[in-house]
This record gives structure tokens, C-alpha cells and sequence, in this order.
């Protein structure tokens, strides 16, 4: 049987959360507003399957460029040119915060 390429491939370590903090999120992490501008983190949250980003940019460190709807454009610095990530605010924390 061929191998399976799918969007959370290898993720096994990487996006795992300790036995403590398994669970439902607390609505806090959800209101909290991020105004343009802001550095952020993308910290991805298992939990939550909507709106979560590619696992290659997990831990990685963005600005806030809009909202747009329930979520958030990120732009996180690339190669060449800077990438825009749309992610939801579970997947998110403030610089600042962490």
C-alpha cells in the first residue's frame, strides 16, 4: 500500500500536547484580539482542526496583517518573499505572552 503524504504526516512529536494540557481550550485564548502590526506565534493547537496552519510553521514568529472573518493573516518571513498564513486565534499566542 502506498504511504500516505496528508496534511499532518510526521506530526506525531511535533504537535502533541502534554497529558496536563490535553482537553478543551479555555475561552480566554479564543477573545483575545490581535491588532495589526502585533508579533505572534504560531503554536499549533491539536485540538482544533479548523483553520489550523501547515505544520512547517509551527513555533515560527509573525505579524498580524488583517483579520478576515474568524481569522488571522500572519505574515511569517520566507526565503524569499514573506508568506502569508491565515490562521485561526487557537493557533496563535502573543509574543509578549510566551
Amino acid at each position: 500500500m502506498r504511504r500516505s503524504k496528508g496534511f499532518r504526516t510526521k506530526t506525531r512529536t511535533l504537535i502533541s500536547r502534554k497529558p496536563r494540557d490535553r482537553g478543551k481550550q479555555p475561552l480566554g485564548r479564543l477573545l483575545i484580539a490581535y491588532a495589526p502590526g502585533q508579533m505572534v506565534k504560531i503554536m499549533i493547537n491539536p485540538a482544533v482542526q479548523k483553520g489550523m496552519p501547515h505544520r512547517r510553521y509551527h513555533g515560527r514568529v509573525g505579524t498580524i496583517a488583517e483579520k478576515r472573518g474568524r481569522s488571522y493573516v500572519v505574515e511569517v518571513a520566507g526565503t524569499k518573499t514573506p508568506r502569508i498564513i491565515i490562521a485561526r486565534p487557537e493557533h496563535i499566542t502573543s509574543v509578549e505572552a510566551s
